[in-house]
């Protein structure tokens, strides 16, 4: 399905006037960050040159989630039934194959291609739309990939680390590469515009929930959790990102240059 467009001029006008407020909001945001983020960062490490912003933006992050988003992750994991919330889970990462088809294609991986392919049309057609995971029952698969990792497969580098405002850890390459992989996203063609943003809300909570275990575990850890998470975020990206000149290594391990699985529910 399409996006609708603006019925008459003005309510065109009101659409411009959403995104200029939109984008007033997100400039006042970053330019919060980057002021009270100048200071100089005694040892910057080579791949971070933006972490005075990066970790101004980090505790900004983290009052958001500490406000909103963990309070209703944490509310969604005590209501919503295990099952309800893995046949949520299923559903959306149903939905990833089929971009993670499209990138492995453009990334000339034939048996993942064929594999995302088989996942997307078994789950949706006798997985009741991917709510059940019936590929992963007959041994099918996973090979989650995203656009940031189609470049990289084709010798773009990863760029410094950024952290962008709600979404979080980023890196430059995967930051131009995140509106391509907005316009994959199935759920931006759902229409009407309120149910496509209850799906993004809903998908919204759903990772949060995922990710709460972890979340608690690194709290309790006696570490500096900024290094830790961009250490670990710039770990998986690199590798997942593999040139096709390392073709004997990929027929070693036909996972090498794939996402992990996402962590567990």
């Amino acid at each position: 399905m399409m996006n609708s467009k603006p019925a008459n001029l003005a309510s065109f006008a009101g659409t411009l006037s959403s995104r200029s407020r939109l984008g007033t909001w997100l400039a006042l945001v970053l330019g919060v960050a980057l002021l009270s983020g100048c200071a100089t960062v005694a040892n910057p490490d080579p791949r971070d040159p933006l972490e005075s912003y990066n970790r101004s933006m980090t505790n900004f992050n983290e009052q958001v989630d500490a406000l909103v988003l963990k309070p209703v992750a944490i509310a969604y994991k005590d209501i919503t039934p295990a099952p309800v919330r893995t046949g949520v889970s299923n559903f959306f990462a149903n939905l990833s194959d089929a971009w993670s088809f499209v990138n492995n294609v453009l990334q000339l991986r034939g048996e993942a291609a064929a594999s995302s392919f088989m996942r997307f049309n078994v789950n949706t057609f006798f997985g009741l739309g991917g709510v059940l995971d019936v590929a992963s029952e007959m041994g099918i698969d996973r090979y989650r990939q995203d656009f940031g990792l189609t470049l990289g497969r084709w010798g773009v580098s990863t760029g410094p680390y950024v952290v962008l405002p709600i979404l979080g850890p980023s890196t430059v390459r995967d930051t131009f590469a995140l509106p391509v992989d907005m316009k994959g996203n199935v759920v931006s063609y759902v229409d009407p515009v309120s149910a496509r943003n209850s799906l993004y809300a809903l998908r919204a909570v759903e990772v949060r929930s995922n990710l709460l275990r972890a979340g608690n575990v690194l709290d309790s850890a006696a570490l500096d959790k900024y290094s830790f998470t961009r250490d670990v975020f710039l770990q998986v990206r690199s590798q997942a990102g593999e040139s096709p000149s390392t073709q004997a290594q990929e027929d070693r391990d036909a996972n090498d240059g794939v996402l992990p699985p996402e962590p567990a529910k």
